[in-house]
């Protein structure tokens, strides 16, 4: 981002009048800097839920909702996810360039060798009530963490800062897998070092002592693209949250576990499993057009989960990739003998239809697609949100390794409009 010096806002508050530098990005709308307002003219701007204020300047990704535009170090998405695979795009969030064969060779290798857990973290685990929510056990196991490798908490150590990032991107599949293990009350299953990323996950997952257990490359293919559409995704909350966590200059396990935290939020993370809460309400094919026709009312409060998106005001570019892999799985696993898959693809094609979606802009978008693979593959909806998590943690962690490197960096403290009481003396409690 520069300064255009040519570019001057000029504000005027109670007669007097303020210039205001204009930044302009390399893409998306110029920003107006005002971090001297407050200095210069006494006064704060209000912005709740800060959806008209930039917070930081990033090189990483870059989001255009009005043309559905989704942009990885200049990478658009489709092309990533179609073309590439979940660890690379991970070597180009945190590196800023596509690796050449050698460069993800070693990367590669690197995140294989590194993702076992240190065997008494197990005991962690242990102390969860059986039915706990993984991603309560997630959130505080990846905090613990900081507990068990000391030698990569330094954040003003580069070294030590990148042997944290390997670490939490490779262990975290391990310890996505063995909420869900644990919470099943089935044994942990080690990840295996001959297996690739996605099958190691979907391995660990659903193996069993009893018997072999082979990954369909299908399956696997479609979680590798579910990791590299939910890789990153700008400042949402959570990514707004492991920044605002890191100015204090709190250790990596910290960021990213109060990350996990953020993204538990139904509003955030729990998207797709509201879509499958949805279809199950629908129940069955024939109440299909009973519940479109109150999603078009506007008197009624039921909406179509997994149909539209905050930020995209067109199509969402990761559902066009992920409806791909969603039809492939359906065709290998079959929707014959689960009435809500099959809900699932008979209110995607009503709805693709409609004029009325159309017109609303409101397309399936990564969360239906989600959610249906998913539930096919055979996922509770309770570790929806954990694989969110889980695909999410590159892009926390290269956020916090941008923020950590800027030099402008502060420690992050929004303002308020205070609108309580005024100076008040204390009244003694006999007197109250």
């Amino acid at each position: 981002m520069t300064e255009d010096v040519q570019n001057i806002a000029k504000l005027t508050l109670n007669g007097a009048t303020y210039d205001l530098p204009v930044m302009s990005p390399t893409a998306g709308p110029d920003v107006v800097d005002i971090r001297k307002l407050y200095a210069q003219a006494n006064v704060f701007t209000y912005d709740p839920g800060f959806t008209s204020t930039a917070s930081c300047d990033s090189t990483i990704t870059f989001i255009d909702g009005e043309a559905g535009v989704l942009l990885h170090r200049g990478y658009p998405i489709d092309q990533l996810a179609s073309k590439s695979h979940y660890l690379e795009v991970c070597y180009l969030l945190l590196n800023g360039h596509l690796p050449n064969a050698a460069e993800l060779e070693g990367f590669e290798s690197l995140v294989t060798n590194h993702t076992m857990l240190h065997e008494q973290m197990v005991n962690f685990f242990r102390g969860f009530r059986r039915d706990a929510h993984p991603m309560a056990i997630m959130t505080g196991v990846v905090g613990a963490m900081s507990a068990f490798y000391h030698d990569s908490t330094d954040i003003t150590d580069q070294h030590q800062r990148e042997v944290a990032s390997i670490r939490l991107i490779a262990k975290m599949p391990t310890i996505a897998a063995m909420a869900y293990k644990y919470t099943v009350g089935q044994p942990f299953v080690y990840p295996r070092n001959d297996v690739d990323y996605a099958s190691n996950f979907l391995r660990m997952c659903f193996a069993v002592p009893a018997e072999d257990y082979e990954v369909n490359p299908i399956l696997s293919r479609a979680m590798d693209r579910i990791f590299t559409l939910h890789a990153d995704h700008e400042q949402n909350a959570s990514t707004s949250t492991v920044r605002l966590a890191s100015s204090s200059g709190a250790n990596p396990f910290a960021c990213i576990a109060a990350g996990i935290a953020c993204l538990w939020g139904p509003a955030h993370g729990g998207a797709n499993q509201a879509c499958l809460e949805m279809l199950n309400e629908i129940g069955t094919v024939d109440r299909i057009p009973e519940f479109i026709a109150r999603a078009k009312d506007k008197d009624d409060p039921f909406r179509l989960m997994g149909f539209g998106h905050r930020v995209y005001k067109n199509i969402d570019p990761r559902a066009t990739v992920l409806k791909e892999s969603a039809d492939e799985v359906l065709e290998l696993l079959g929707v014959e003998n689960n009435p809500i898959l099959q809900v699932a693809k008979e209110l995607e094609k009503a709805a693709l239809a409609d004029p009325y979606f159309a017109e609303k802009k409101l397309f399936p978008n990564v969360d239906f697609y989600s959610g249906i693979i998913l539930e096919a593959m055979g996922f509770p909806t309770s570790m929806f949100t954990p694989i969110f998590a889980l695909s999410r943690t590159v892009g926390w962690i290269s956020q916090w390794k941008e923020m950590i490197s800027d030099p402008t960096m502060k420690i992050g403290r929004p303002r308020q409009l205070y609108c309580g009481d005024t100076t008040r003396d204390y009244v003694d409690i006999e007197n109250r």
